[in-house]
């Protein structure tokens, strides 16, 4: 579900996959076009290989083009686990990062893989279908996404106030048939609601708790709602941290416990500012993981040019923090730093209000 309206669920999947795409071929940065663009061949399908099950990749890049590669996410070491991590296997959804594991059911099966993060925390885990010799009508999908709660666009705290915002925010040729209710899956809190296009005659049922300061959405989608509620009760196999809930899953114990703006004021004692060889104009969001000494331990690019990751990475492994103590223990604590332009977004409730 995208945080402006249920309707760019739809719309931001498409989007997202296109951007996955795209990063490969284009520049969102500044003179990324060649001084002498080749003459592009003619192709008769215009160029969209959709259906096209194998394509030759000679047809699918011309021969003399440049490719430029645009924002992408990166990290400090190939041994944490990162959100974006996520993957099906033998049937088994699994992501180390939010340490949750869902067995598809046997006739569903993974159908694309997700696309890198998007400059405002967007991630979408896994796509799950029912395979093409499915015979009966109740085909729908699953959607398994996430948003990092320390840059997200929408004006909430925690997974009830996000998917109370949808709710208020849906377009209005939906209708909603449940407003968030409080619900357990797999024994933990979960906000649930239910939304339906009478035109498309289509279901959603989306079920959201917080993990490590992400709101993990579960959106199942579906012509039947029978089909849908048998997809919520399977939803009951899944294995999920005990943090997470809807109003809270700020980590902690044997992960970082997770702080907003933890990178700012008296927290900092020695920081270093990246410097950019070239002035770009895109939002670079970063999480890192502190140890208990105060050193940055981790680095989590979500998306960024390669000449920014560098500066980052460099900069950022010279800051020193203050230990974080609760009850006269040292733990270690995630946090986010946003870099480059910062988007102008709406301001965000206090933790400390209410959660509806």
């Amino acid at each position: 579900m995208q945080p402006r309206s249920s309707l760019f669920l739809t719309v931001t999947i498409l989007w997202a996959s296109f951007l996955a795409s795209a990063q490969t071929i284009q520049s969102s940065g500044q003179n990324s076009t060649p001084q002498n663009p080749p003459v592009q061949p003619a192709i008769h399908n215009g160029g969209d290989f959709s259906s096209v099950t194998n394509p030759d990749p000679k047809k699918v890049v011309p021969k003399d083009t440049l490719l430029v590669k645009g924002a992408w996410y990166s990290a400090s070491d190939s041994t944490t686990p990162m959100p974006e991590s996520g993957n099906v296997t033998n049937n088994v959804f699994a992501d180390a990062y939010f340490r949750m594991t869902y067995a598809l059911p046997p006739d569903w099966m993974q159908k694309y893989t997700g696309p890198p993060p998007s400059d405002s925390g967007r991630y979408i885990l896994a796509e799950v279908i029912r395979p093409s010799n499915y015979q009966g009508n109740a085909r729908g999908n699953i959607l398994i996404m996430a948003q990092d709660m320390f840059f997200s666009p929408v004006p909430a705290s925690n997974a009830r106030q996000y998917l109370n915002y949808n709710q208020n925010h849906l377009q209005s040729v939906y209708q909603v048939e449940l407003k968030p209710t409080e619900t357990k899956i797999a024994g933990q809190p979960f906000t649930f609601f239910a939304y339906w296009s009478p035109v498309a005659e289509l279901h959603w049922y989306v079920l959201a708790t917080e993990i490590r300061c992400h709101t993990v959405e579960i959106v199942l989608m579906n012509h039947d709602p029978k089909a849908l509620e048998g997809m919520v009760r399977d939803l009951d196999k899944m294995k999920l941290p005990a943090e997470a809930s809807s109003t809270g899953g700020t980590g902690g114990g044997d992960v970082p416990v997770c702080i907003k703006d933890y990178a700012s004021g008296d927290n900092v004692i020695e920081q270093v500012t990246p410097v950019f060889p070239e002035r770009r104009y895109n939002p670079v969001p970063v999480r890192i993981i502190i140890d208990k000494d105060g050193n940055v331990k981790h680095i989590h690019i979500l998306s960024a040019f390669p000449e920014q990751e560098k500066a980052i990475m460099a900069a950022l492994k010279q800051w020193k923090f203050k230990p974080y103590e609760r009850e006269g223990k040292r733990l270690e604590v995630e946090t986010g730093i946003m870099f480059g332009r910062a988007p102008n977004w709406p301001s965000r409730p206090d933790k400390t209000a209410s959660s509806d």
